[in-house]
């Protein structure tokens, strides 16, 4: 069993289709404290999103469901949460982002989290 890793959800959703929904529900499964920023304000499984970048303590991975365009109002952000790693889930690879990121010794992880959690690998 792997340590618990809080994780920030950026992208978070409430529809039941998208990845980062199902990586919300995932995460909990496997007993990982979940926080989450959205494009609105709603509540996933007691999990609320948050629409605001609100600075989360502790904060051990960051995974992403946004496309690149998206993510440069992040930047900042994440570095400034220090987590120790980000996923880059499939659709956010972003080259730019990742130099930051090794610049400020944060972790690059460019996977599904929900593949790294169904194996036991996150």
């Amino acid at each position: 069993m792997s340590a618990i890793k809080k994780t920030l959800v950026i992208g978070a959703s409430t529809i039941p289709d998208r990845y980062a929904y199902k990586a919300v529900k995932m995460l909990q499964q496997h007993n990982h404290p979940v926080v989450a920023i959205g494009k609105k304000e709603d509540t996933l499984d007691g999990v609320k999103i948050e629409k605001e970048q609100i600075f989360f303590d502790d904060v051990d991975t960051v995974t992403l469901y946004l496309n690149p365009m998206h993510q440069k109002q992040y930047y900042d952000y994440i570095i400034q949460l220090s987590p120790k790693r980000v996923v880059f889930n499939p659709g956010t690879e972003n080259p730019e982002f990742y130099a930051l990121l090794k610049e400020n010794s944060i972790e690059v992880d460019i996977a599904c989290t929900l593949v790294l959690l169904t194996t036991n690998q996150y």
